[in-house]
């Protein structure tokens, strides 16, 4: 029988696949039994153990349940799914992922606001063949995780400024852009959100090129983490900071209030083709 995995040695998807062996081992099953009893397909569970596949957090809360394992497996792939990211990532999601208040301004829908159609379709659409799409699957699965944050507690005090472009690049299928659209009208009324967009008749401004977050932590700290042209960058420097949170007022001052966005989404879905 494989011994459990040691998440110190191995990587998080790998110290996964050995868990899942191990714990099916022990529970005398084949992949095919497994298959039967789960209702997953037996390839699939395969790929998992072999870690081929990273999966969706539901599957490992329905193994953690018919393995009676508590969390164990819950835990291992959010080691895991960590790894889906770039490493120059890797820190903004920590700090992500404990921030108290979030500034965001997106140039295009943020993987906080998205839908798990719309977020398959963009992640689809930027891998260069079909043969990636297992990559995206996991990217999607990895991104639908996150979301977590705007329902955790203590919740994050969350602030998006959206451009209007984001809103004017429709998906290919009316149907799951229209549910995204639906889907940002429902985050307007989150207590903790506040989304606000910025429109082309605002003109030109400091943000055009690029995507912004500022975080703020629990003892008080800023970073900002700005994305464009290719490039990222995670930003501690105090003064460099605080540039940014002037340009981010600047754009604030030129959005629509959180009224008139919200208006102006619903007219964009009302423009739709029935």
């Amino acid at each position: 029988m494989t011994e459990p995995a040691d998440v110190d040695e191995e990587s998080g998807r790998a110290a996964l696949g050995r868990t899942l062996r191990y714990l099916r081992e022990k529970a005398r099953r084949s992949l095919g039994q497994l298959a039967e009893e789960t209702r997953y397909d037996k390839s699939y569970l395969y790929r998992l153990e072999v870690s081929q596949r990273l999966s969706k957090l539901e599957v490992m809360q329905d193994l953690d349940r018919y393995y009676e394992s508590g969390e164990l497996l819950q835990g291992l792939w959010k080691v895991a799914r960590r790894e889906v990211f770039k490493d120059k990532y890797k820190e903004f999601m920590r700090l992500e992922n404990r921030a108290r208040v979030m500034w965001m301004f997106q140039l295009a829908i943020p993987g906080l606001f998205q839908t798990e159609e719309y977020a398959r379709e963009v992640l689809s659409a930027a891998q260069a063949s079909n043969s990636n799409l297992d990559v995206a699957e996991e990217q999607v699965a990895a991104r639908m995780s996150r979301q977590e944050i705007l329902h955790r507690d203590p919740v994050p005090h969350v602030r998006l400024i959206l451009d209007e472009v984001a809103l004017r690049r429709p998906t290919a299928h009316t149907k799951s852009w229209r549910s995204q659209l639906d889907h940002l009208i429902e985050v307007c009324h989150l207590p903790d959100v506040v989304l606000q967009v910025l429109p082309f008749s605002a003109g030109v401004h400091g943000l055009m090129d690029s995507h912004l977050t500022v975080l703020w932590e629990p003892d008080g700290s800023s970073v900002a983490y700005v994305e464009g042209n290719g490039i990222s960058e995670l930003v501690d420097e105090a003064d460099k900071v605080t540039s940014y949170r002037l340009s981010y007022d600047r754009v604030r001052d030129l959005a629509l209030s959180p009224a008139e966005s919200l208006a102006f989404i619903r007219g964009i879905v009302e423009e739709l083709p029935s």
